[in-house]
């Protein structure tokens, strides 16, 4: 009866939560995978009707918007994010007297959810309270910084935003690469006079692939599925000019009624991420073979 129990209790307490994931979270992605192939509207219905929704989904000026959005915020906040992290982590990784406290605050708008973020970057970015009010108070009476009720301009106040949170976490991530260098080949480079920024260059941030690419998974995950950095900076507005396909979505189930919408664009979203994930899993699951 004890061997009975320790091999199977183990497999009976971890059964409950691999049910409810199951079902909660594979499960539902199924469903809204089959709807979006309906005419489902305010409810669902269950009769398919083959892509009409993708067809509609592709049609749509608002998605299109949504998309180039996608586009512009994730390379510019995935670029600023990387570089602004790695040479955050370079300065502290000389070993400077007030690295603990630097770390910490750089750190620091990583502890905040997005919500907060926005709503702090909505302040200074207004022109009524902000930066622009700020320069004119100061005497600046023709400066101006209205991105943010600008349409042309508005998406790249979420990429200033979300840059301000997440490069502590990136720059954390690199920190821990650097440090993780073999110190013996950084003393034979320096015996041998190879200058601080070249070994940088040509050898430590080669040895660091992994991170980058970890990093990158991450801030591509974090901008695919942005939500609340941009409801509570812009709302998705002016208009729908900061559109993101997760705002998107929103809108098309909560606001417009349109469920059909909604699921075929979660699917589209849930088709990116997989597009990213799964190659990453592949290459870093694959046996390797000496």
């Amino acid at each position: 009866m004890t061997d009975w129990l320790e091999k199977h209790v183990p497999k009976l307490v971890l059964a409950p939560s691999l049910i409810a994931i199951f079902v909660f979270v594979y499960g539902f992605i199924g469903w809204t995978a089959y709807v979006s192939f309906t005419k489902s509207r305010l409810l669902p219905k269950y009769d398919l009707v083959g892509p009409i929704q993708y067809e509609k989904l592709a049609n749509s000026p608002r998605w299109e918007v949504a998309l180039t959005n996608l586009a512009i915020f994730g390379i510019l906040f995935i670029l600023f994010a990387m570089v602004i992290g790695l040479i955050l982590a370079i300065l502290l990784d000389q070993k400077i007297r007030t690295e603990g406290p630097l770390r910490t605050i750089y750190l620091y708008p990583m502890a905040l959810s997005f919500i907060v973020t926005g709503t702090a970057w909505k302040w200074i970015l207004n022109p009524g309270l902000g930066i622009e009010s700020v320069f004119r108070d100061m005497g600046f009476e023709n400066f101006t910084f209205d991105w943010l009720v600008n349409p042309d301009l508005a998406i790249y106040t979420v990429v200033i935003a979300g840059v301000w949170q997440s490069s502590g976490f990136v720059m954390a991530l690199f920190l821990a690469g650097l440090r993780s260098v073999d110190g013996e080949i950084i003393r034979a480079a320096m015996v041998d006079g190879i200058s601080t920024p070249r070994i940088y260059m040509s050898i430590i941030i080669p040895s660091m692939a992994p991170i980058f690419l970890s990093s990158f998974i991450v801030l591509s995950h974090l901008a695919i599925k942005s939500f609340d950095l941009v409801i509570a900076l812009t709302g998705g507005g002016p208009g729908y000019a900061t559109d993101l396909p997760a705002t998107f979505m929103y809108a098309m189930a909560f606001s417009r009624g349109d469920i059909g919408q909604a699921a075929s664009s979660a699917t589209v979203m849930m088709m990116i991420v997989t597009a990213i994930i799964v190659p990453y899993l592949y290459s870093e699951l694959r046996p390797r073979h000496d």
